[in-house]
């Protein structure tokens, strides 16, 4: 019987390329001001490139990492972020192996 390797997101994270966008044209865009109230910020946590960070009280946001896995928009229960497709020839580019 062969052996599973053991999943490393970082791994899989190294091969993944994305062309980023304008950020006039960013695909997602969060509304940090909403961030103020949320007593969680789950999109911290759930976020697998670290997209999120609180510092300074405030909520910072870097799209340009954003793998465009969808977390944040569900996580997030304070309506602050706007999620939509890439347009044509930006965004992830998914490699398996």
């Amino acid at each position: 019987m062969k052996r599973l390797e053991n999943f490393d997101i970082k791994n899989k994270l190294g091969i993944t390329t994305w062309v980023t966008d304008s950020h006039d044209r960013a695909h997602i865009v969060v509304d940090t001001t909403k961030c103020f109230s949320c007593p969680h910020h789950l999109c911290i946590a759930g976020c697998p490139t670290r997209c999120f960070i609180f510092y300074d009280g405030e909520m910072r946001f870097q799209y340009e990492d954003c793998v465009e896995c969808g977390t944040c928009d569900i996580m997030c229960d304070q309506d602050a972020v706007s999620w939509d497709n890439p347009r044509g020839s930006y965004g992830v580019k998914y490699i398996s192996g």
